[in-house]
């Protein structure tokens, strides 16, 4: 059984959104270190270990990125073992890939699907 491992919030002004859920949630809002032309931000909702995952189990952490567009909604994420056969049923069950498959630096595989309702979900693979 695949899991949701990640959730990523779109906000206009990140700022503000950072203040938000770190005073009402209690969140540790971190800017992460990789290179691209938006920022992104690392969000903390529990402890992690060493190698960034949950400590508490069923629990997931985030991302916090400047929205791209008006209908930009927040994302959940799946993790699978191979996104490239993932994509291939998504497709022949009727979604829709939306965000072609791209690297995250050495961690691992992203893209994002349409399922046939019209939802936006991301799709994740570790590199080994």
């Amino acid at each position: 059984m695949d899991k949701v491992i990640h959730f990523e919030i779109p906000a206009d002004d990140l700022s503000r959104a950072q203040r938000f859920y770190k005073e009402i949630f209690g969140w540790q809002i971190t800017q992460w270190p990789g290179e691209g032309a938006e920022p992104y931000y690392m969000v903390a909702t529990v402890d992690s270990d060493e190698k960034g995952m949950p400590k508490t189990p069923g629990a997931i952490n985030g991302g916090l990125m400047r929205r791209q567009g008006r209908d930009d909604a927040p994302v959940i994420v799946i993790k699978v073992s191979a996104i490239d056969d993932y994509l291939k049923e998504i497709e022949e069950a009727g979604g829709k890939v939306v965000v072609s498959k791209m690297s995250v630096g050495n961690m691992g595989l992203y893209a994002r699907f349409a399922d046939p309702e019209g939802n936006v979900i991301g799709l994740w693979q570790d590199l080994k």
